[in-house]
């Protein structure tokens, strides 16, 4: 490149990847880089959802709509490049207690515009012929969605370099650049790279990036594991989870936290999750979290009893104190920019947060306030 980029963005993930496209798309020079290669942090290691159904009402659900509207229109014409599917969510409940509290927030989110339709036990057969009798009911959410991350990151990666846009692998960060306050590029051990602005979208690493520039940013990594099974016949038409998961999703709790989430994807294999934990970046196995995503993902599909297990995965996925990711400019280092701790919700969020970056760096209006996003608000 003959000049500075406009933007340096700092992780090669999905949320990177996005604001890489959006961003050249809108005329913006670009460089990314990243100390390892896309997508080997985070973006590999989840199962790649796109929901509105998991979302209590506040600045996270506006950026779940706003978001899954993004990817159906800015980014719907690459779709099958990363196997977007509009399957839509099944939400359980087990007992009328939990129905009673999960149609509750259903009745809230249609009132912000989600559609959700209430399922009588009755009728549940008919959205999953093989999910498990008993059950007191749920909900049926159209807008939700799944797609393949790896792919998604790769194709947005390779649409931006066709924008213009300059990616660099294996390049570590190790400090920021100064005028005065301003933070105008990065140092890395191949050398110092100037740039208009830095986005921070390291994902459950942003913190220690953050760090560099003298800035504490509470993104902290919570740890989840992911089954696979063996290719079998289509036997899960939606995105099916227990009405429990949206309340562990909203937990702050540092203990082990599980509740069964089941999907199809387009290779046969079945995706069976979900539990989530602070043990800091502890990357070791947990057989009793693999063993209590199992025993629940059979006791919701019970024909899964008889169906092995390829393989497993893990992550650690950027989670922040209050729920609420860190999208913006931080005043406390002008020039510094961040975009993390959308916790297991990045692939989702991705796109809207990466439009609504370019919006704020071309200073148009944004579609939403970043103000609930602050990085400040931590100070």
């Amino acid at each position: 490149m003959s000049r500075a980029p406009d933007l340096l963005i700092v992780g090669a993930g999905i949320v990177g990847a996005a604001t890489a496209y959006l961003a050249a798309r809108a005329g913006l020079a670009v460089t990314v880089v990243d100390r390892g290669r896309p997508a080997s942090g985070t973006s590999s290691h989840g199962e790649g959802n796109i929901l509105v159904s998991d979302k209590e009402l506040g600045p996270e659900l506006d950026l779940a709509r706003y978001s899954n509207e993004v990817w159906r229109t800015e980014l719907g014409e690459h779709a099958d490049s990363w196997e977007f599917e509009a399957k839509g969510g099944l939400v359980v409940a087990a007992s009328e207690t939990s129905l009673g509290a999960l149609t509750a927030l259903a009745e809230v989110q249609r009132g912000a515009g989600v559609a959700a339709t209430e399922v009588a036990a009755d009728d549940l057969h008919d959205l999953e012929p093989h999910l498990a009798g008993g059950l007191a009911g749920g909900v049926h959410y159209p807008q939700d969605a799944q797609l393949m991350p790896m792919l998604a990151v790769a194709h947005l990666l390779r649409l931006a370099r066709g924008a213009g846009a300059l990616v660099r692998p294996g390049t570590e960060v190790t400090g920021f650049l100064r005028d005065g306050e301003r933070v105008v590029g990065v140092r890395t051990a191949a050398g110092d790279l100037s740039a208009g602005a830095v986005l921070n979208a390291a994902g459950p690493w942003s913190r220690e990036v953050a760090a560099l520039a003298d800035i504490d940013l509470p993104v902290l990594p919570r740890r989840g594991f992911v089954l696979v099974t063996e290719p079998v016949p289509v036997m899960v038409r939606h995105k099916v989870y227990a009405a429990e998961y949206v309340s562990d999703v909203a937990s702050s709790d540092a203990a082990l936290q599980s509740s069964p989430v089941v999907e199809g994807t387009p290779s046969g294999t079945v995706l069976v999750g979900s539990t989530r934990e602070r043990v800091g970046f502890d990357s070791a196995v947990s057989v009793p979290a693999l063993a209590r995503m199992a025993a629940a993902a059979v006791h919701l599909f019970p024909a899964l009893a008889g169906v092995a297990v390829m393989r497993h995965y893990h992550g650690f996925r950027p989670y922040c104190p209050d729920h609420l990711p860190v999208i913006g400019p931080d005043p406390r280092a002008p020039g510094l920019w961040h975009a993390a701790g959308h916790e297991g919700a990045g692939i989702g969020l991705a796109a809207g947060t990466a439009a609504l970056l370019v919006q704020a760096l071309t200073s148009a209006p944004t579609a939403l306030p970043l103000a609930p996003f602050a990085p400040e608000r931590f100070a």
